[in-house]
């Protein structure tokens, strides 16, 4: 009894490294029931791109994305994605040490994630899952993450890395707008992460960041 093949999907693979990208789509390209229908820089140009394969019909079933990127990271990609074209799934693709930005995805809807290290059958496996509506989480980040849950932490211990770049920017009196010139973001979300890490941390002002800041020894005190 022969095995029935699984159904071809499309795929856009997001990435702001070109060498990464164009890797990671001639890696796709030789799987049997895989078919690279685009890529991206970064999230700005995937909803784009998106846009363009939506006014022609051409959807992909799955964005496969990097999570750091300039301009819009994966993150908020992921949450744009899901907004817009909510037929079409995310995939992350992670380094170990980014832990904070997986939970963030997956609160934005991502399907799954993969290390960087994923041979292709989990590649594979990840993407047809998405493609089916399910959820593929890496066996060794998912350890983390549930460990991380179990234990949560506190203080600046709870702060992604992002929000404790920011912490020192708040601390160093910057705005949202100087704060978000200066990371290449939108002061949208740099205003976010202010307010995330102010709740994290039970501060109810910038000042009091700031204070928390040089006491943690992250700024010098003026």
């Amino acid at each position: 009894m022969t095995t029935p093949s699984r159904a071809r999907i499309g795929v856009l693979v997001v990435d702001d490294h070109a060498v990464v990208r164009r890797g990671v789509a001639a890696y796709l390209e030789v799987l049997d029931d895989v078919s690279v229908v685009g890529e991206a820089v970064d999230g700005e140009d995937a909803l784009s791109v998106l846009s363009d394969l939506s006014a022609h019909g051409r959807l992909p079933d799955v964005v496969l994305t990097d999570l750091q990127m300039p301009r819009l990271d994966g993150v908020a990609a992921t949450r744009e994605i899901g907004l817009r074209f909510p037929e079409v799934r995310v995939v992350v693709l992670t380094s170990f040490g980014e832990s904070e930005r997986v939970h963030a995805a997956l609160k934005q809807g991502a399907a799954g994630y993969l290390l960087k290290d994923a041979g292709p059958d989990e590649v594979a496996a990840a993407l047809h899952a998405a493609a089916r509506g399910e959820v593929f989480l890496d066996v060794t980040v998912a350890r983390r993450l549930t460990d991380e849950l179990r234990t949560p932490r506190i203080g600046l211990g709870s702060l992604t890395a992002r929000e404790r770049e920011i912490l020192v920017l708040v601390a160093d009196g910057l705005s949202n707008r100087e704060i978000a010139d200066r990371l290449m973001i939108r002061e949208r979300t740099a205003r976010t992460h202010v307010s995330n890490l102010l709740g994290k941390l039970g501060l109810t002002s910038r000042t009091q960041a700031a204070l928390v800041a040089v006491r943690e020894g992250l700024v010098e005190a003026r």
